[in-house]
């Protein structure tokens, strides 16, 4: 494919190098989400060197841990052959764009966007040289690749001096939305859909996983003696969260409901303690629901258990399974219950557009699944009025650092998710020790004050990734 658009913008960036390199941290407990337990954790960080048409030369940075429990959930691969793969195709492509991108002057979505074919062939021909049994899943080519998005986004803003959300208007791309989107978005730019400035605070999400304890008194001498919360109970007492999202198991619909509402009144009563009265639930099934019926008779037995429990929630995330192709399941009807968004089933407009003509009510935003895509969902979500949250993926370091950005810049449902500080607390610690409004949580939220005015608002100057 070739680039779009023939307009010469002094703005726009060729890739000088795309330098890779990884680490891995332990999670201080383990998490549960659907059939799978994460004790361990790889992130690809990315460094990008790229000139623009002036001839200033400038780095970026990228970072996202390569989660494939989440992103290629294949039982009959082991974990460390599906990892060594995303590494793998994250080191590849760095190379091939490297090579293909220095050819040409282009902004930083027409340089992804346009070479995201070309990336799907790259993970067929890594699947041979990592000897893996089955093509890696375009979800887990997206995270395996994201740093490399993230990285080229960043340093576009770094180069050009501007914040990288300011730089996706007309006076830095070659063309509209009507490329990626349709004639409806003839004259229309991502600059239009996004804040123009940073919102100062943030709600959090914080993750209450299928192994997580609940109360204080469920502690003991197998926990982590690290001077963190352990419990939910905790958690709250110590960070006041009032946004907490709820991992269910998906098939015992029994157990959800009973888990949910658990949730629920211990969020209640702790927060009260702090004068608080209001806070907020979403609930993840990780596609295990056989079916919208299942998710359906989840909400109406939570409905009839607790109605507090009920009013809570605000949005359901993926209960069916990902592939929106399979059987094509209607979400209707537990959209006209509660706002149901996809997640996994999202890789593409393609996909997109079909969730939603399904009933789906909106879409989890990842970083993970492109900084390039992420906009333009936001973009068709914001022009239509269609809800969407922001997620992560455990984000550490820099990858926190751009979600939390992405969701300053966007308007999510109520606040973005942040788990990392539960499961990798003390990982990146320099990056924390920069962005220390961003890491440090007071009454469920916390503040963008860290986020600097170039590129996507890392600070990194003198920082050993």
């Amino acid at each position: 494919m070739s680039y779009v658009g023939e307009c010469a913008l002094d703005s726009d960036i060729r890739v000088i190098r795309l330098e890779p390199s990884f680490k891995t941290d332990r999670l201080r407990v383990p998490l549960k989400f659907g059939r799978v337990v994460v004790a361990d954790s790889t992130s690809l960080l990315v460094k990008a060197t790229v000139e623009n048409r002036r001839g200033d030369v400038s780095e970026g940075f990228g970072s996202m841990p390569l989660i494939d429990q989440w992103a290629f959930p294949d039982p009959a691969i082991s974990h460390g052959k599906k990892l060594r793969a995303m590494m793998l195709i994250g080191e590849k492509a760095c190379k091939f764009l490297e090579k293909r991108a220095s050819r040409k002057y282009a902004h930083p979505v027409d340089i992804m966007l346009t070479a995201k074919d070309d990336i799907v062939k790259i993970a067929k021909e890594a699947r041979k040289e990592g000897a893996l049994e089955a093509d890696m899943p375009i979800l887990g080519v997206l995270v395996a690749t994201s740093p490399i998005d993230a990285a080229l986004h960043d340093a576009f803003g770094r180069v050009n001096e501007i914040c990288s959300y300011d730089g996706y208007g007309p006076e830095f791309m070659e063309h509209d939305l009507s490329s990626y989107l349709g004639e409806e978005f003839r004259g229309r730019y991502i600059s239009d859909y996004v804040r123009g400035e940073y919102a100062k605070e943030l709600p959090l999400f914080h993750l209450v996983g299928a192994l997580d304890k609940l109360t204080r008194d469920e502690v003991d001498a197998g926990d982590p003696r690290d001077g963190l919360p352990v419990s939910l109970e905790e958690w709250i007492e110590r960070d006041g969260v009032f946004c907490l999202k709820v991992k269910l198991s998906g098939t015992d619909i029994s157990w959800d409901v009973e888990r949910t509402k658990t949730v629920a009144e211990i969020a209640q009563q702790a927060l009260k303690r702090r004068g608080l009265e209001s806070f907020y639930l979403s609930a993840d099934a990780n596609e295990m629901n056989r079916n919208p019926e299942a998710t359906l008779e989840y909400l109406r037995k939570l409905r009839r258990l607790s109605p507090m429990t009920f009013n809570s929630l605000l949005y359901l995330e993926q209960p069916t399974e990902r592939d929106v192709t399979h059987h094509m399941f209607s979400m209707g009807e537990v959209a006209k219950i509660k706002p149901v968004l996809a997640d996994e089933g999202v890789t593409d407009f393609a996909s997109f557009d079909l969730a939603l003509r399904l009933g789906w009510s909106g879409v989890a935003v990842k970083a993970c699944k492109w900084h390039s895509s992420s906009l333009l969902y936001i973009a068709k979500m914001e022009h239509y009025g269609i809800p969407y949250s922001i997620q992560d993926l455990t984000c550490t370091g820099l990858a926190l650092v751009h979600s939390a950005g992405l969701a300053a810049r966007s308007r999510p449902l109520k606040g973005f998710e942040y788990n990392a500080r539960q499961y990798l607390p003390f990982a990146f610690g320099e990056v924390q020790d920069r962005h220390r409004s961003l890491f440090t949580v007071r009454d469920g939220m916390v503040r963008t004050d860290s986020l600097k005015t170039l590129g996507l608002g890392f600070s990194v100057e003198g920082l050993h990734l």
